[in-house]
């Protein structure tokens, strides 16, 4: 954490979020923090997103995307078109259009749009 900002906001958030004391209870809590066993019994439609260059979470939205029973939809987003990173960061106005055009199209509008 010393010498990596990346780690250190990594292991600090994430203590902060799951109210830990330390890194290795982090990482002790993390073992238990899955959709094992739930993915299956979710019913609703789903949006499942992939950032191709992210550090935190490589191959898991392909795991949740394969459990899930329910209708579903996989978003890739590439490096290429600035999307790629963890949380989509650098490309928030595109992750956002293609995440409102996915409810709009699964659930739809229940009211007059605003005018353009």
């Amino acid at each position: 954490m010393a010498s990596s900002l990346g780690a250190r906001w990594a292991f600090t958030h994430g203590m902060w979020a799951f109210c830990v004391a330390s890194p290795g209870e982090l990482i002790a809590l993390g073992r238990d923090y899955h959709l094992r066993c739930i993915a299956e019994r979710i019913r609703c439609p789903t949006l499942v997103c992939e950032a191709d260059a992210d550090p935190f979470w490589q191959g898991q939205p392909e795991q949740l995307f394969a459990a899930l029973t329910c209708p579903k939809t996989l978003l890739r987003f590439t490096t290429e078109e600035g999307a790629g990173a963890h949380c989509h960061v650098g490309a928030h106005t595109l992750f956002h259009q293609r995440a409102f055009d996915w409810l709009d199209d699964v659930v739809g509008s229940s009211g007059p749009r605003p005018a353009a």
